[in-house]
């Protein structure tokens, strides 16, 4: 498709400060904030206090169901589409993506696992859920580092 409309490129470049955004908000419904995340300072009245281990289960369950859905569609797209690599860069994706991670992941991770459940099967589909984000994350960053800086150099 990327080869018939030259101009998806474009739109793709365009697109990416939302998907950037997604991290963020992330992050910010866990009271974490990500380096160069916002330029937005934080309000005085807005003290954040809550984070992945005392917000409500429906929350962490929302959080973790959205992120295993970003990182499985980033994953694929890069996946099936490694030239978009470029465009991601553009972004400092790399950076920010592994910001977000060493933020994100531990935290959400000892929420999980620190939570008491009055259902185990909640706590088995989060643990699969966040592991599998975790996975799609660095599989993504692979994919990018060997696109953006292995590739160039063995060719």
């Amino acid at each position: 498709i990327f080869t018939q409309q030259p101009s998806y490129f474009s739109d793709l470049d365009e697109t990416l400060p939302t998907v950037l955004q997604v991290f963020n908000n992330i992050l910010h419904k866990c009271g974490l904030q990500c380096e160069g995340a916002s330029a937005e300072p934080q309000k005085l009245e807005e003290k954040v206090n809550v984070t992945p281990g005392n917000m409500p289960l429906q929350e962490l369950k929302d959080i973790v169901l959205y992120l295993c859905d970003t990182c499985t569609t980033l994953w694929a797209f890069l996946d099936v589409f490694p030239l978009a690599c470029q465009t991601f860069q553009k972004h400092e994706f790399c950076y920010r993506l592994a910001s977000f991670y060493e933020l994100a992941i531990p935290e959400l991770e000892s929420a999980i696992k620190k939570r008491h459940y009055e259902d185990n099967s909640v706590f088995a589909d989060l643990w699969r859920r966040i592991s599998h984000s975790r996975k799609k994350m660095i599989e993504a960053f692979h994919i990018l580092i060997n696109q953006v800086c292995l590739q160039p150099i063995l060719e």
